[in-house]
């Protein structure tokens, strides 16, 4: 049984690591064309925002996929 401190613990570096991930992938695509001239400091924000939206989604998504390994042995 994971204690409440562990779940935390993992759920904080699960975050920082899809967070990371997602970044580098954002980071391998050319978002330059779509972005407007002189606004590139706010285009990059607003991929750092995306990428902490679908970071933080997809870190989620493996959390309760943990959680629900986790529940199985009160199955049988």
């Amino acid at each position: 049984m994971i204690s409440i401190g562990q779940m935390a613990l993992i759920s904080m570096i699960s975050h920082i690591i899809f967070i990371y991930i997602t970044w580098r992938l954002v980071l391998a695509m050319n978002f330059e064309p779509i972005m407007k001239k002189g606004r590139t400091t706010e285009g990059r924000i607003f991929l750092l925002f995306i990428t902490i939206v679908i970071g933080t989604g997809v870190s989620g998504f493996f959390l309760e996929i943990l959680r629900w390994s986790n529940d199985l042995i009160y199955l049988f």
